[in-house]
C-alpha cells in the first residue's frame, strides 16, 4: 500500500457518504486519523496520503471544473474520484513528476475499474498534462466569472462573505481556508515553565503561551506529550479563556467543554485550585475531557453528561458559578482550513437552527452566573448571526448582564482561525 492508495480509499469512502450529508457522522479528520493508523506508510508518505486527500477536499470544485474541460459526461464516480486525484497531483502539486502522477494513477484505475475506464482515465490525464497551460489560463478565468469554483467554496458562502466583507478580504479568507493548517500548541503551566525541550518550536506572536511546531509527525512521538507538558490548540482558542479569566478557588462551569482544551486551560490559570464542572452532551465526549485533564496534571475538574446542555441550570439545581464559559456548536466557518470536509457539509439554512440553539444555551448559562459574576460567549464562527447579533439579543432579554467586551479574530489579519469571544457581567 502507498500514500495514493491510501488517498483513493480515502476519497472514496467519503464520497460513498456523501448524498447523506450534512447529516453524515463520517468526518475527513476521522477517516485519515483511521487509515494512518492502520497503515505502514513511512513518515514521507503519511504526509503525502494527507495532502493527497485534503488537498482534493479542498480543491473538489476546481478538480470537478477541470475534469468537465476535459470529458464529455461525467465518468462513474470512483473512476471520478481517480481521476480527480491524478489532476491535483498534475494542477497543485509541483513537486511529482507529470509522468509519474499519470503512470500511477492509470495503475490504480486498472485495479480498481474496467479495462475501458483505465484507457479513458489514461487519456485524460495524458490530455491534461500535454495542456496544463491552457487548462490553467482556463481556470483562472473563473477567478472573475465564478470565483467560487477558482477558490473551490460553495457558491452561497462566497456570496454571503463577499456581502460581507467585500470581495478582496474574502478572496483572502478562501486563500487561507485552501492553505494547510500549521500545528500550535499551548504550554501547560501546571507541569512547565515554557517550550517543552523536546520539541522543535517557534513562538508565535498572537499568544505568549502558544508555539508553531515545525515538524508535527514528530509530535505525537515525543515524550513530552505522554508527559502532559502541552495541549495541541490552534492559538485564537485561548481568548476566550483570557477573557474569561478564571481565578485561584473560583467555581466555573464550562458548558459545551468537550475535548477538553478550553477546560484544561481555565484550570491552568486557575493554578489547578477551585472547582471546575465540564458538561456536555454525551459522557462519550467527555472522556476526551477526562482523559486530557489526566494526562495534563488537571485535578479540579467534575464532569456532568447532559444529552440537551441547554436544561443544564435545571440539572444542577440552579447552582451558580463565578464565571461560567459557553463555547457554543456553531457552523465552524472560522476553522474551514483546519476542518477540509466542513466547507461541503455545511448548509446555509443549518445557521439559523445552531442561533436558536446557541441563544438556549445563553439563556441556561444566566441563570448559573452568580450575581457579580462573569458569563463569556464564543464560537468559531465568522457570521454576524452567531456571533455580534446572538450577543445583541441576549443583552436586550437580559438587562441583568452588561456587555463589557466582544472580540472577532479574522484569519486573514490575525494569522489564527476565525472566533468570536463576548464578555457578559451579572450585576
Amino acid at each position: 500500500m502507498n500514500a495514493r492508495v491510501v488517498a483513493a480509499d480515502l476519497l472514496q469512502c467519503l464520497s460513498r457518504s456523501e448524498r447523506d450529508w450534512p447529516s453524515s457522522r463520517v468526518f475527513a479528520d476521522t477517516l485519515l486519523e483511521r487509515a494512518l493508523a492502520s497503515s505502514q506508510l513511512s513518515k514521507v508518505d503519511r504526509a503525502l496520503a494527507t495532502e493527497l486527500f485534503y488537498g482534493c477536499l479542498r480543491q473538489r470544485l476546481a478538480l470537478e471544473f477541470l475534469r468537465g474541460q476535459l470529458t464529455r459526461k461525467p465518468p462513474r464516480a470512483t473512476v471520478a474520484s481517480l481521476i480527480d486525484l491524478g489532476l491535483y497531483q498534475l494542477f497543485f502539486l509541483k513537486k511529482i513528476p507529470a509522468h509519474a502522477a499519470v503512470h500511477e494513477m492509470v495503475e490504480l484505475t486498472k485495479e480498481r475499474a474496467s479495462a475501458d475506464e483505465a484507457k479513458f482515465a489514461n487519456a485524460v490525464l495524458r490530455r491534461a498534462a500535454r495542456e496544463r497551460a491552457s487548462l490553467l489560463a482556463a481556470l483562472r478565468e473563473k477567478r472573475q466569472m465564478e470565483p467560487w469554483v477558482y477558490y473551490s467554496h460553495p457558491r452561497w458562502l462566497w456570496e454571503r462573505w463577499v456581502t460581507r466583507w467585500g470581495r478582496e478580504q474574502t478572496e483572502a479568507l478562501c486563500e487561507w481556508n485552501n492553505t494547510p493548517p500549521p500545528v500550535y500548541l499551548r504550554v501547560n503551566m501546571l507541569k512547565i515553565a515554557g517550550k517543552p525541550s523536546d520539541i522543535v518550536a517557534e513562538p508565535v506572536a498572537f499568544h505568549p503561551l502558544a508555539w508553531k511546531v515545525a515538524d508535527p509527525a514528530e509530535l505525537f512521538r515525543t515524550k513530552s506529550l505522554a508527559n502532559g507538558e502541552f495541549y495541541i490548540q490552534d492559538p485564537s482558542t485561548l481568548i476566550a479563556v483570557d477573557v474569561l479569566d478564571p481565578q485561584p478557588g473560583e467555581s466555573v462551569l464550562d458548558m459545551c467543554a468537550a475535548p477538553g482544551g478550553k477546560t484544561t486551560y481555565i484550570a491552568q490559570k486557575m493554578q489547578n485550585r477551585g472547582r471546575i464542572i465540564a458538561a456536555d452532551s454525551s459522557n462519550s465526549r467527555l472522556g476526551l475531557v477526562v482523559e486530557n485533564c489526566k494526562r495534563l496534571g488537571v485535578t479540579i475538574v467534575t464532569t456532568f453528561a447532559l444529552p440537551r446542555t441547554e436544561r443544564l441550570d435545571g440539572s444542577l439545581r440552579n447552582a451558580q458559578f463565578d464565571r461560567v464559559l459557553v463555547d457554543a456548536p456553531c457552523s465552524n466557518t472560522g476553522v474551514l482550513r483546519r476542518r477540509v470536509d466542513l466547507r461541503w457539509r455545511i448548509e446555509e439554512k443549518e445557521i439559523a437552527r445552531l442561533t436558536a440553539l446557541q441563544e438556549k444555551l445563553l439563556a441556561a448559562a444566566a441563570r448559573l452566573t452568580r450575581p457579580g459574576g462573569v458569563l463569556v460567549y464564543s464560537t468559531c464562527s465568522l457570521e454576524r448571526e452567531e456571533n455580534e447579533r446572538v450577543a445583541e439579543r441576549f443583552s436586550r432579554q437580559h438587562p441583568e448582564f452588561t456587555l463589557e467586551t466582544t472580540r472577532s479574530m479574522f484569519p486573514p489579519r490575525d494569522n489564527v482561525d476565525g472566533a468570536f469571544v463576548a464578555l457578559f457581567r451579572r450585576r
